[in-house]
């Protein structure tokens, strides 16, 4: 029913298309393969493997691998975060409306901010480690990758963050392509986690 009623408001929306349904994670991971979508629904909690080993499933083995929304009942999940600490782009509450879901869609496909950033940050903050000791990675990233980090924390799009420190969208691009790389991070949530994990950015 849930899967029906997706298909029914996606595929009624101008510029996207569902072009597969999976009924277990296991299915979800052979179709993804198959069908190499740009965006995938990924319920969290599914017959066979769940929605994080499916999801470590197939970004572990596609080269180009497609973004991953989890889809889940209850945002507070420790489901949810360890899907996003698995790579998944982002969570979508099973009681979003159409306008909310197509939104996700999209906006995981441009891939150019965070998908509810104030939900992420909710969820990292309860994993923070309170330690003055700053991560590794924290010594390579320059001054301006640093507040590059902390405004993709707070959910900017490179052209946010473009108006916001008077540089150009080419420049904001290369920023974030830097902080993604020295943190070890497959994309912007993974990496605002890391920086929340780690002790970069503090709670609160």
């Amino acid at each position: 029913m849930v899967r029906t009623a997706l298909r029914v408001i996606l595929d009624a929306e101008a510029g996207i298309e569902v072009v597969g349904e999976a009924a277990t994670g296991a299915e979800a991971v052979s179709v993804v393969r198959a069908l190499r979508p740009d965006v995938v629904l990924m319920d969290v909690r599914m017959p066979d493997i769940d929605g994080i080993r499916a999801t470590e499933q197939i970004l572990a083995t596609l080269a180009d691998p497609p973004r991953i929304v989890v889809v889940t009942t209850f945002e507070n999940d420790a489901y949810v975060y360890d899907a996003l600490r698995a790579g998944a782009a982002g969570f979508l509450l099973k009681r979003a409306d159409p306008d909310e879901l197509i939104g996700a869609v999209r906006l995981v496909a441009r891939s150019d901010s965070l998908l509810f950033p104030a939900a992420v940050r909710g969820l990292a903050a309860e994993h923070a480690r309170r330690s003055p000791a700053p991560p590794p990675w924290a010594a390579r990233l320059t001054d301006r990758e640093g507040d590059v980090l902390r405004l993709m924390a707070k959910g900017m799009s490179n052209t946010e963050m473009s108006e916001c420190l008077g540089v150009g969208p080419a420049t904001v691009k290369t920023h974030v392509a830097a902080v993604l790389a020295k943190t070890g991070s497959r994309d912007r949530t993974q990496a605002v986690i890391a920086a929340y994990e780690s002790g970069f950015i503090t709670p609160g």
